[in-house]
């Protein structure tokens, strides 16, 4: 029992140490975001506004996966663990409830299918609006409507789903442990989860390949690659462990490291997605301010891959000091390609004053 509770303090700390993690690198996008759309508007550069289209999908992203963070906490074992007997049972099992259906039923699909979107853009031309507010607000859209039926799912699990004739492990969302109550997951909240997951997926996985049908790039293809493995590999995991956590009894120490596990994968995949999509290409735009006005109206894919361009053009200007060809005898002019084929198409010749 000792080792139990010991396990379950060590499993909690460390899930506390990384949500506040998460939060502090959150805020730390969202600070870059929104000082990089200030300076857009102060400086009246509406040429650069191209790399910071989906500013506002980027920090609602970030507010959603603080909050999923927060759901975490609250569902711990440990803070109920013969600590807070000034806690009605009942009031914990809903919290236990809400949890499901705010962690599992909104926030976590929510995160992944804002990802899939931001990774989906870098598809659409410019023509096709991703820098206006109008794309930011069919974007929320779609993500509620893609995430109302598992909502829907999750809230009938925790409605009607014990007056179903099921066993417990189906419909359960808390169980009693020494007068506490242990958070759980129903099994039925798990296969609801495996099917939203199975087709996003699926949806991330054409993003992805499409995507590295028409990256050159090696920085770029590595976080490509980097993102689809943690959507691919890391989300089936979660979901093989949150349905092999009705197997051991709540508040063991088996219980309590399977859905320690489940939780990890879930920020390891998170937190790629977000670096991926947020804080890299805010990076690489506020690098790309720092070299100069820039003419974009040739540009052919939108925020993820034109945020690689800065990159790109960050590194060659800082090797031009350097650089003893042909090329170095013209004029002081700042020149690189997008690597980006789209039948056989390059951008070529971007230069600075």
């Amino acid at each position: 029992m000792h080792l139990t509770r010991l396990a379950t303090d060590i499993f909690g700390g460390v899930t506390i140490a990384l949500v506040l993690l998460i939060a502090i690198v959150g805020l730390l996008c969202i600070y870059r975001s929104v000082y990089f759309q200030l300076h857009i508007r102060r400086q009246g550069s509406p040429h650069l506004s191209y790399f910071n289209g989906p500013w506002i999908i980027r920090i609602t992203l970030i507010l959603v996966s603080i909050w999923w963070g927060f759901g975490e906490i609250a569902r711990l074992t440990f803070l109920n663990n013969g600590r807070s007997n000034f806690i009605h049972p009942r009031w914990q099992m809903d919290v236990c409830k809400f949890y499901i259906l705010s962690n599992l039923g909104f926030a976590e699909p929510t995160v992944f299918l804002m990802l899939a979107f931001l990774l989906h853009a870098a598809l659409l031309s410019r023509e096709a609006g991703t820098l206006s507010q109008r794309w930011n607000r069919k974007t929320f859209g779609y993500t509620f409507l893609c995430c109302l039926p598992i909502f829907v799912l999750q809230l009938c699990v925790i409605l009607i789903g014990h007056k179903i004739n099921f066993e417990k492990f189906f419909t359960r969302t808390s169980s009693s442990i020494r007068g506490n109550r242990v958070c759980t997951y129903p099994l039925l909240s798990t296969i609801s989860l495996f099917a939203f997951d199975s087709l996003l997926i699926s949806y991330v996985s054409y993003i992805g390949i499409r995507l590295l049908s028409l990256v050159i790039n090696k920085g770029l293809r590595r976080r490509v690659y980097s993102l689809i493995f943690s959507v691919i590999f890391l989300l089936p995991l979660r979901i093989l462990l949150l349905g092999f956590s009705v197997l051991p009894n709540p508040g063991d120490l088996l219980y309590e490291a399977v859905v320690f596990m489940a939780f990890l994968m879930l920020v390891l995949s998170s937190m790629v997605g977000i670096f991926m999509l947020v804080y890299f290409p805010v990076a690489d735009s506020l690098a790309l301010g720092d070299l100069g006005r820039i003419e974009l109206e040739e540009v052919p894919y939108d925020d993820y891959y034109s945020d690689e361009v800065s990159l790109i053009a960050s590194r060659s200007h800082q090797g031009e000091t350097g650089n003893t060809s042909e090329a170095s005898t013209k004029r002081s002019s700042l020149s690189f390609r997008i690597l980006v084929k789209d039948d056989h198409r390059a951008f070529d010749g971007i230069t600075s004053p």
